[in-house]
């Protein structure tokens, strides 16, 4: 069996509702799929030592990071009978209230879905280098810790 090639995951900036949108409606076709679940990870305007965050600025080892994604996407469809997934992250600056992660799961089936976008958010926390840098109101900024 032929290897994949690991798919380019990222987007320049917020990931839209129209691009969410469309993403969605292109599955509309594919009558197999009984069930969908989504995760959008979403900046907070966090207050820290009384400084809120206004945005999150990301970089990534992207290479390595798109590696991540693909061993995951992989590791998810050998665990679970999915029939799609697609996973999207943001590069770049994005403001406080704008999406920054867009995970999409479909399978024939609803408990399947749920236990598999859980897996795969988690994975993506735990393994893939993509870092944040929260910018904050009074223009400072420092690296974001995963919780």
């Amino acid at each position: 069996m032929e290897k994949k090639k690991p798919k380019n995951v990222f987007v320049q900036g917020a990931i839209s509702s129209e691009f969410i949108g469309n993403s969605i409606a292109k599955h509309q076709t594919k009558t197999s799929i009984g069930a969908h679940n989504i995760f959008l990870g979403q900046v907070r305007a966090d207050e820290i030592d009384g400084n809120r965050i206004v945005a999150i600025d990301y970089t990534a080892y992207e290479d390595m990071a798109n590696q991540k994604f693909h061993d995951i996407r992989e590791a998810t469809f050998e665990k679970f009978d999915l029939t799609c997934m697609h996973i999207y992250h943001s590069l770049g600056k994005v403001n406080a209230g704008e999406i920054c992660l867009f995970v999409f799961v479909s399978s024939p089936r609803r408990k399947i879905v749920f236990e598999a976008l859980e897996y795969v958010v988690e994975a993506i926390k735990a393994d893939v280098p993509v870092f944040g840098k929260e910018l904050f109101e009074d223009q400072t900024h420092q690296w974001k810790q995963n919780s």
